[in-house]
């Protein structure tokens, strides 16, 4: 039996103004956007380029107790991690399209990562892994102690 994540929830303040994120500064491909009229609500996804799999709902905050939550769904780590077979196409493309890094590149044993936030705040990883195994990347990653705050360039 084959499992995966098909779909993670990232809570929006508003659908379009997400959209325009992840589609116009990060590349991500729209896959759906369609009205829930009886919530006042639409389901909305996106997808990495190439991801096949790997989605992300764009949810809007829909009572006071999500919104807070808005930016900080993880409490201030590193959210998600946005893998690329590209480093420096990617860093540099998103820094021109005024993606704001806090964390900037560097280059480890594992690979190539600098941190960025997404338009709420989230703090994302864009990571190239050297070698062919990404998932070891991050255990090799977080076992190096160096602590969760957010650096400024």
């Amino acid at each position: 039996m084959k499992r995966f994540l098909g779909l993670v929830t990232l809570v929006v303040r508003d659908y379009d103004e997400a959209i325009d994120f992840f589609v116009g500064k990060l590349d991500f491909r729209l896959v759906e956007d369609t009205p829930v009229p009886e919530q006042s609500k639409r389901w909305v996804v996106v997808s990495p380029p190439g991801a096949g799999e790997t989605m992300m709902l764009l949810a809007r905050a829909s009572a006071p107790e999500q919104s807070v939550h808005i930016g900080n769904q993880t409490g201030g780590r590193v959210a998600f991690f946005l893998y690329t077979d590209d480093f420096d196409r990617d860093y540099t493309t998103f820094r021109a399209r005024g993606v704001k890094f806090i964390r900037p590149a560097a280059s480890h044993a594992y690979g190539r990562v600098a941190v960025f936030l997404d338009l709420y705040g989230n703090a994302w990883d864009l990571l190239e892994p050297s070698g062919r195994d990404a998932c070891s990347a991050h255990r090799h990653r977080y076992a190096t102690p160096r602590g969760d705050a957010p650096e400024t360039p």
